[in-house]
């Protein structure tokens, strides 16, 4: 689709590597900075999908540029400055190989677990006679180790991590804090735009001078499952589903259509139609989680359009 970037083959001046993860493209400039690309691909079951969604590069990198600002008073952050509304660009970091997933409600990965009779999550006991989409009485992290592109994200325990060396105790207890400390901060941004921060994920990498700081998006609806408040508590009693701001509408459509990324299966079609639909829910999702219209950048050439924009910033 001309009106999407997918796949990126940029060499700026001083570019020592590219790294192609998921949905973003990292390029390394020198040992110093990194320029990350928000691609409009879409991930679903740790797959990507064949066809491109218009607007979503756009869409995650301005809901998560809009959300480290917002947090950086409690969290240090990699950003130094968004160039283009595909583009930040930052400090390099070396990323620890965790991710970490906090939940303050049994939903998604929790519950399908939950009703497979698991009460162990990562650890970490989840309480009995819970129902899907009930609140835990405190939010729970449930860490996965970080995966290659093409493999699937496992599931791991604290003391997994520490046992075998995957992150240092001192440092861990510092990923925990700043895990709690955002989902709280989060948890607040969503309750002013009428929404509840469900469950999350963040990402977090050390400076050259050893500073631990949050990389990589923060609640976008990829990164993050969010809930309608109003009409929450109603919705649980009568046993409904809640009604959701995420990405799980794209994986339920998935599931429906026999995909759940296993070995054999088939990705379905989507047509032009479906990405369309799939694009006005990311920017409806936008517009809810940041209370901002959107605006939808010039994408009569959009691969042209990242690349200047950022050798005008790597030029000054």
């Amino acid at each position: 689709m001309s009106n999407t970037i997918n796949d990126t083959n940029y060499n700026f001046p001083n570019q020592i590597s590219v790294y192609k993860g998921k949905v973003r493209e990292v390029y390394n400039i020198n040992d110093e900075l990194l320029v990350m690309i928000a691609s409009d691909r879409l991930s679903a079951f740790d797959v990507i999908m064949p066809k491109q969604i218009p607007f979503k590069g756009q869409i995650l990198n301005q809901i998560a540029s809009k959300m480290m600002e917002a947090t950086k008073d409690i969290v240090p952050n990699w950003i130094i400055a968004i160039p283009d509304p595909n583009v930040a660009i930052g400090h390099m970091c070396a990323p620890f190989k965790v991710e970490m997933v906090i939940r303050g409600y049994l939903s998604g990965h929790a519950a399908r677990e939950y009703k497979a009779g698991k009460r162990l999550l990562c650890g970490v006991t989840m309480p009995e006679g819970m129902k899907e989409n009930d609140k835990f009485p405190e939010p729970i992290i449930t860490p996965s180790t970080k995966a290659d592109t093409g493999s699937h994200d496992e599931d791991i325990s604290k003391e997994n991590i520490l046992a075998k060396g995957i992150v240092s105790k001192e440092d861990y207890e510092v990923l925990e804090n700043y895990t709690q400390a955002l989902f709280k901060k989060g948890t607040e941004i969503a309750a002013e735009r009428g929404l509840i921060l469900v469950d999350t994920k963040y990402e977090f990498g050390k400076t050259k001078d050893g500073k631990i700081v949050l990389i990589d998006e923060i609640h976008t609806p990829d990164s993050s499952r969010y809930f309608y408040a109003d009409g929450y508590k109603e919705r649980q009693d009568r046993g409904e589903a809640q009604k959701q701001l995420s990405k799980e509408f794209v994986r339920q459509w998935l599931i429906a259509n026999g995909f759940q990324g296993l070995e054999g299966q088939v990705i379905p079609e989507m047509n032009e139609e479906k990405i369309n639909e799939i694009s006005d829910r990311y920017i409806e999702l936008y517009e809810k989680i940041t209370g901002e219209t959107f605006i939808k950048s010039d994408v009569s050439n959009i691969a042209e359009r990242i690349e200047k924009n950022v050798l005008n910033f790597l030029n000054k």
